[in-house]
């Protein structure tokens, strides 16, 4: 083999292993995301606060991983992943010692900065994907990085509830997922390759002068936006009702035993681990993009309706939660459309900004399905009728990302391919 071709071999592993360490560390944030889920009331009688005040409290995640996710992808465009992704791996295990001390404030704070940190792990794993591979694999393998963090969504239920039922303490749990973050860091920082100089963007100077005019025309391309309201109306469901309220509402709503809630509530994560890849699979096969977001948001919808709608017993056990999670696993395909619709130079910034205004609408929408739940139930004890009415306007979210993922631009390969051959076309007398 010549020295070309090694050195190519080479620069091919290193991006493997690149984006197999970022979609690892997303597979941790999504463990300790997902974890609150099964130790709700754990967590309400150590911290002394209301099922509202959980929930706000749990949503300062989303109101550090929404900003964050601003950082993180101006941070990919200017300095790389291999300088930030260890730091932001220590952030979030911090943020998990603070949780694990049970202090209330602390808490608070630990739970910002487990989001902060967390922020930077898609954001990293999808730069890798579309700047170190070819452009007809980035859907596929930022599916994949999705799968990588449902499974991590999925093992809160598998591995943690059994634990916590078992009698491993809360604060263990948490001190357990910080200490995790050691060594994880510390694989980043040996494996990951330094930024590409090609893909400096154009007029930086090797510092952060370029910052403003890349965050101003991602911002700018209204697409941008787009993308982030379609993808965040996709995540709700997942982000707000499965990963904090599913296990209460199918032991409260259904009656259903905590470990049986648990699992069947994982079923939503098992759907994603389908469902992200495949979807940006057959989205990469095809060539275009519109036509499977579009797709996967009707079926989310109509799920999500027999989720909090259909009579128990009427569909076979884990089978709409695993529709559901497929089908939401659309909602990456929208990080692969905000990259297209950019310049190649400012895709950390599109990813982020994606991102940003994605987990911006979980943390201002969070509190208050909390709130809707606790004025639904009026202190009584809760039941099934009483998680319909707070999380009926899911159903009005999802409804309006199928409507609006119809506004959106087909940027994928099959469509920029014909673009040249219409315009010559156009072009001829």
């Amino acid at each position: 083999m010549s020295s070309s071709g090694k050195a190519s071999e080479r620069a091919s592993q290193a991006a493997v292993a690149a984006w197999a360490l970022a979609s690892v560390f997303y597979f941790h944030q999504y463990v300790l995301r997902s974890a609150p889920a099964v130790m709700v009331p754990e967590l309400t009688a150590a911290l002394g606060v209301t099922a509202g005040g959980l929930s706000g409290l749990l949503g300062l995640f989303y109101w550090g991983y929404a900003p964050f996710s601003l950082v993180a992808g101006l941070a990919m465009d200017q300095v790389g992943p291999r300088r930030v992704l260890p730091a932001a791996s220590l952030l979030m295990g911090l943020g998990c010692l603070l949780f694990a001390t049970g202090a209330p404030m602390l808490c608070a704070l630990g739970s910002f900065l487990q989001g902060s940190g967390s922020a930077f792990a898609l954001v990293g794993a999808a730069y890798v994907a579309t700047t170190r591979f070819p452009q007809s694999r980035a859907a596929s393998l930022i599916g994949f990085t999705q799968m990588f963090g449902m499974a991590g969504a999925s093992s809160a239920s598998f591995l943690i509830a059994p634990t916590i039922a078992g009698g491993l303490g809360w604060r263990t749990v948490w001190l357990l997922l910080g200490l995790a973050a050691l060594p994880l860091a510390a694989l980043l920082f040996v494996f990951t390759p330094p930024r590409q100089a090609s893909l400096r963007p154009q007029g930086a100077r090797g510092d952060w002068t370029s910052s403003l005019a890349a965050m101003a025309a991602v911002v700018s391309n209204p697409q941008s936006i787009l993308c982030g309201l379609v993808a965040g109306l996709m995540f709700i469901p997942t982000t707000i009702f499965t990963l904090v309220w599913g296990v209460r509402f199918l032991q409260e709503g259904h009656d259903l035993p905590y470990m049986v809630a648990a699992l069947r509530s994982a079923s939503v994560a098992a759907g994603w681990i389908i469902g992200a890849p495949l979807l940006g699979i057959i989205s990469d096969r095809i060539g275009r993009r519109k036509p499977v977001i579009i797709g996967s948001a009707a079926v989310l919808l109509l799920s999500l309706a027999l989720i909090l709608y259909a009579p128990s017993g009427l569909f076979p056990p884990y089978s709409l939660g695993l529709v559901a999670g497929i089908a939401s696993g659309g909602a990456m395909i929208l990080y692969t459309v905000a990259k297209e619709a950019n310049r190649p130079e400012y895709s950390g910034t599109a990813t982020g900004v994606t991102g940003f205004v994605n987990f911006s609408l979980s943390a201002l929408l969070g509190p208050l399905f909390g709130v809707l739940l606790v004025r639904a139930s009026q202190g009584a004890e809760r039941e099934l009728g009483h998680y319909q009415s707070a999380f009926q306007p899911l159903l009005y979210g999802v409804g309006l990302a199928v409507l609006l993922a119809f506004l959106l631009r087909e940027t994928g390969p099959a469509a920029r391919h014909a673009r040249p051959v219409v315009a010559a076309v156009s072009e001829t007398p």
